[in-house]
């Protein structure tokens, strides 16, 4: 059974993860393209759950593809969608098929994505979720029943977001979700690399927890002004922006920053999640440029 990336986590490696997005519609080939060229050089592959409530194909249907290649998933499941019969009936087909790690979120709101006339559910969010999967995982229910059909042995993660206005806030839902059973944790997309450092320095300080520093490829000037419009918490510094405007090749230099990061997040915490959106075939490439060498096959 495929179970890497908790190895590693627990032998305090550097991790890597990357995200790919499920295809809209039966056929998965460019999903698995992309995740084909990302074997043997990042620890996980992440695979969203209805990201931004857009319709994509199921995070379990799409991970447990993944799979059948030997590439090793990180299955997202969210809140919005399922209501507590629904996410363990998922949890638990997630793991008959051999699924081991689920990053547990709540969900983006219905009125984010593209059928905004959908009802959502948001029975639980991801601390509950998180505290289903701890009992899944001893063999009881939700409602404290044994399961006669054995117990789980799901590697439950969640997200965290270090730039978050709150800070007491932040402290609290992490010091929650911590106690509620997250083993490992991936952020939003780092920009304040300082904010960063306090986040790991006054905060996750306190726990063992692996903590992935979100890297965001950003394309051009116009994509980082977007995200900056449209992505809350986040801001894309006009250093950043103004270096986009000014290159030739914008990709490239999109590329570079990133490779920067990556560099930046080894000097704070124990691992990055990278996002490069429809360029997911560009992650060897910043990781190159980062001194990231190959993992051991998975």
């Amino acid at each position: 059974m495929i179970n890497h990336f908790r190895q590693a986590a627990h032998n305090k490696e550097f991790l890597i993860t990357a995200e790919v997005t499920p295809p809209k519609g039966g056929n998965p080939a460019r999903m698995l393209e992309m995740a084909k060229q990302l074997k043997g050089r990042v620890h996980g592959v992440n695979i969203t759950d209805g990201s931004r409530a857009v319709l994509r194909m199921s995070s379990m249907a799409a991970s447990a593809l993944l799979l059948q290649y030997g590439i090793e998933p990180i299955c997202q499941m969210t809140c919005r969608d399922r209501n507590a019969i629904a996410l363990q009936a998922d949890l638990m087909g997630a793991y008959a098929l051999g699924l081991r790690n689920i990053l547990a979120l709540t969900g983006d709101p219905v009125k984010a994505g593209d059928h905004k006339q959908a009802r959502a559910v948001f029975e639980l969010e991801s601390v509950r979720l998180l505290q289903m999967i701890d009992k899944l995982n001893r063999g009881i229910d939700n409602n404290d029943k044994p399961l006669p059909d054995d117990p789980l042995d799901l590697f439950p993660g969640a997200a965290v977001d270090p730039q978050s206005g709150s800070w007491s806030g932040l402290q609290r839902r992490f010091e929650r979700k911590v106690a509620a059973g997250a083993q490992f944790f991936q952020s939003q997309l780092i920009t304040d690399f300082e904010r960063l450092d306090k986040f790991m320095h006054q905060i996750a300080a306190n726990s063992d927890k692996p903590i992935l520093a979100g890297i965001f490829l950003l394309k051009s000037a116009k994509n980082a002004q977007f995200i900056n419009k449209n992505v809350p918490g986040v801001e894309i510094p006009d250093s950043i922006i103004k270096r986009l405007a000014e290159a030739e090749e914008p990709l490239k230099e999109g590329v570079k920053i990133a490779a920067e990061q990556v560099k930046l997040a080894q000097e704070l915490c124990q691992g990055v999640h990278l996002m490069a959106v429809k360029r997911e075939d560009l992650i060897p490439e910043i990781l190159d440029q980062a001194g990231i060498k190959a993992i051991v096959s998975t």
